[in-house]
């Protein structure tokens, strides 16, 4: 479900004046009025928060805490372990 920002319109309480969130299904109506004092609000366009790719999942702490080895190559035909268990060089030889 979308996440979607309001803002008061005018004038209303801390919490509208400042921005709130609320997570609503995409066929719920806007909402119109501040759950906490009722003053007009409106919805903000704002920037989303995405996670763009997979690189939060290849840090070094991660791939060896799910029981995997990484390497990075070191030369031509040689791989050093950089996270895991494993063997510390491999090598095409």
């Amino acid at each position: 479900m979308p996440i979607y920002e309001y803002a008061a319109v005018d004038s209303g309480c801390a919490y509208c004046v400042a921005h709130f969130d609320v997570r609503q299904k995409l066929d719920d109506a806007e909402l119109t009025a501040c759950p906490q004092c009722g003053a007009p609000i409106q919805r903000v366009i704002c920037a989303p928060n995405v996670a763009i790719g997979n690189a939060h999942t290849l840090k070094e702490s991660h791939v060896a805490a799910n029981g995997f080895t990484q390497y990075r190559r070191a030369g031509k035909g040689v791989y050093e372990k950089t996270a895991g268990k494993g063997p510390q060089f491999i090598s095409d030889d």
